[in-house]
């Protein structure tokens, strides 16, 4: 699959995206708006800008493979999968829907392009590194990346597996922090301080990095940066606004799990130049 590298074509597609999000979390009635707006340039920039993959081949066994750790931000995940051509964007509709292949939560049993059941929080970076350690023994150059969420990283299954990816030394694991600092409840400085955020990791042996998560060109520089690492993990902490792209949604805790209304799509849309 061809690369974009051009800044402008990726914002585009991420404002698309954003278009596509807004759109089937209102048809669906239900869904979560502020994480999948808030990881979506992270996602476009690297399934679009950096992955190796095959849509007409989703088992291609030299993949890059991508775990949606945060598998609540599923509409982003089904949004780019559908416009890279894994399936037809029109299935998008059904988001939540009985007998749609797009569930709640990633579905590897059943969407095209998903590699990983997700959503229940705090696993993906332990499954992110026994993907790693199995490309390892069959001698891939697979990459693994995993999205987390920044109250998910309140999970000690996360630190057990930094630990470990630390350990066995898996170059080939990029973890992005979708660092929104909001979850549920609210703020998670609030619920269960994570930080000193770069400082930990880097004492688990991770190489940090640290970034605008909504800046393409600082997205796309990080992961070229965290491919060139050698004998240890990398994180990128991606410093988002969750609800991104939308005003009425940025920074607003109660759209976590909320989907549009629609007046709120209206407005939405119009933000988004879509209407």
């Amino acid at each position: 699959m061809e690369k974009i590298r051009n800044l402008s074509q990726l914002q585009e597609i991420a404002r698309q995206v954003r278009i596509d999000i807004v759109t089937m979390l209102n048809a669906a009635g239900s869904g979560h708006t502020g994480g999948s707006l808030s990881a979506t340039d992270i996602l476009v920039a690297l399934f679009f800008g950096k992955m190796n993959l095959d849509p007409r081949d989703p088992h291609w066994v030299l993949r890059d493979r991508f775990v949606l750790s945060k598998g609540h931000a599923a509409p982003t995940y089904y949004s780019i999968l559908a416009r890279l051509g894994f399936f037809d964007q029109a299935e998008l509709m059904t988001l939540r829907r009985f007998g749609s292949f797009l569930q709640g939560h990633p579905d590897c049993n059943s969407t095209p392009g998903v590699e990983v059941c997700s959503g229940s929080l705090g696993q993906g970076l332990s499954v992110a590194n026994g993907m790693a350690l199995a490309a390892r023994l069959d001698n891939l150059p697979s990459r693994i990346y995993v999205l987390l969420g920044d109250g998910e990283v309140q999970e000690g299954q996360i630190w057990e597996a930094a630990m470990s990816a630390a350990h066995f030394k898996l170059d080939k694991v990029t973890a992005i922090m979708d660092y929104n600092r909001l979850q549920i409840d609210g703020k998670v400085a609030e619920i269960m301080s994570i930080e000193p955020l770069p400082a930990k990791w880097q004492a688990f042996g991770w190489h940090t990095i640290e970034i605008d998560g909504h800046n393409m060109d600082q997205i796309l520089a990080a992961l070229d940066a965290a491919e060139e690492v050698e004998d240890r993990p990398s994180i990128i902490i991606a410093s988002t606004i969750k609800g991104k792209g939308v005003s009425i949604f940025e920074n607003k805790v109660k759209y976590h799990g909320v989907a549009p209304t629609d007046a709120e799509l209206d407005l939405a849309l119009k933000e988004l130049g879509a209407a």
